[in-house]
This record gives C-alpha cells, structure tokens and sequence, in this order.
C-alpha cells in the first residue's frame, strides 16, 4: 500500500496560480500510472489530468491549456501546476496511483 500526501492548496482569486504536490511513501518508479483528482460536495469525484511513467499525459477538457501534471521518480513526488485559476476550480483535489491508493486531499478555494 502506498501513502500520499498531498499538500499546496489554499486561497488564490482567480487568474491566479497554485501548484500541489503529491509525495508517495514509497518508489514511484514502478507505479505506471498517477493522476490528480477532484471533488465538489454532491458532486462525484473527477479525473483532471493523468501522467504515465514514461512521462505521458492527459487532461480533462476543462483545464487544458491551464494545468500541467508532472513527476519526479527521485523524489517520488506528482504535481499539479495550476495558472488561471476558475471559481470553477475550487475542489478537493485528491492524488491517486492505478493501485487505488489515495491521498486525503487538499483544498483549493479560488475566490475574490
């Protein structure tokens, strides 16, 4: 079982920018798959962007363009480089790996 942390989230108005981090308790390196996720009360918890091991990557429509995902297998560590942030954006934002480990989440708040 793996253990994530994430960490990085916080006030921001809008236009503004956030970058999350994610570290892993363990080697990423053999983890294929890691992704961010997000979730809003009454709402089901969404995929936002995705990275593979070689480094690959995939967003939901909504922030192309304004998220980047990334790792770093020395540091066992996936961020999530957020620029133009939405009130559309404020979440729970959540990493995983495609074992179904999950971290506890950090709140984003963009607001004026």
């Amino acid at each position: 079982q793996v253990q994530l942390v994430e960490s990085g989230g916080g006030l921001v108005q809008p236009g503004g920018s956030l970058r999350l981090s994610c570290a892993a308790s363990v080697s990423i390196f053999s983890i294929y798959v890691m992704g961010w996720y997000r979730q809003t009360p009454g709402k089901q918890r969404e995929l936002v962007a995705l990275i593979t091991g070689g480094g690959s990557t995939s967003y939901t429509d909504s922030v192309k363009g304004r998220f980047t995902i990334s790792r770093d297998n020395a540091k066992n560590t996936v961020d999530l480089q957020m620029n133009s942030l939405k009130p559309e954006d404020t979440a729970v934002y959540y990493c995983a790996t495609d074992g179904g480990d999950w971290g506890q989440g950090t709140q984003v708040t963009v607001s004026s």
